[in-house]
């Protein structure tokens, strides 16, 4: 994924209130580096879940970077309290969550706590700038319900964001084309709805 010039230019956190909760000196490290390379002045770096609860509720926050924490992956769990927590503007944050390994199932996990998205260590510049970008750019609508609180988890496939290079073959373009095929008749969508005994 590519970004154009002009995103490059006007992107700066100077006014940002930046959460870092990463417990490994060096990847905070890392952390720091990349986003004050954006500009961002005020980080408040916690290297265990308690301290992050604390500052979430001293100051307000406009965005976190969470790690996984370890194979127990208190990272998720701390998201998941932020979420439920009640503590505005604070709860309703943009999350990007850090892990050393993203399977499957940590992927869903992170969804599921409520961040708007993983991203595989080890971080680049390049990989924090997208995300947090893309993010900026998205706009989804957050849900509230009793099993979960976050950014909404259905993804509309619209294609590659505009300006942006897809990085896959079968990326969907920005522009949608004429249909090339008829619309589906009602009957034939309704039978496809209904309920039909299989025989084993």
């Amino acid at each position: 994924m590519g970004l154009n010039p002009e995103s490059r230019a006007r992107f700066n956190l100077g006014r940002a209130s930046v959460l870092l909760l990463e417990e490994n000196q060096l990847g905070m490290s890392i952390l720091v580096q990349i986003l004050t390379g954006f500009g961002a002045k005020t980080l408040h770096r916690c290297e265990t879940v308690n301290e992050a609860e604390q500052a979430v509720q001293k100051v307000e926050i406009d965005l976190l970077i969470v790690d996984a924490l370890g194979p127990e992956g208190a990272g998720y769990d701390f998201v998941r309290w932020l979420r439920h927590s009640g503590i505005q503007p604070n709860c309703y944050a943009p999350v990007l969550l850090t892990a050393g390994h993203t399977p499957t199932a940590a992927v869903s996990k992170a969804r599921d706590c409520g961040a708007h998205f993983i991203i595989a260590k080890p971080l680049t510049p390049i990989s924090v700038l997208e995300r947090i970008l893309w993010i900026s750019k998205e706009g989804r609508r957050f849900v509230e319900c009793d099993s979960y609180v976050g950014p909404d988890r259905r993804f509309k496939n619209d294609g590659v964001p505009a300006g942006m290079a897809g990085r896959r073959r079968d990326d969907l373009p920005v522009e949608v084309g004429e249909a090339t095929m008829p619309n589906m008749d009602q009957d034939v969508i309704d039978s496809m709805m209904k309920t039909r005994r299989v025989q084993i």
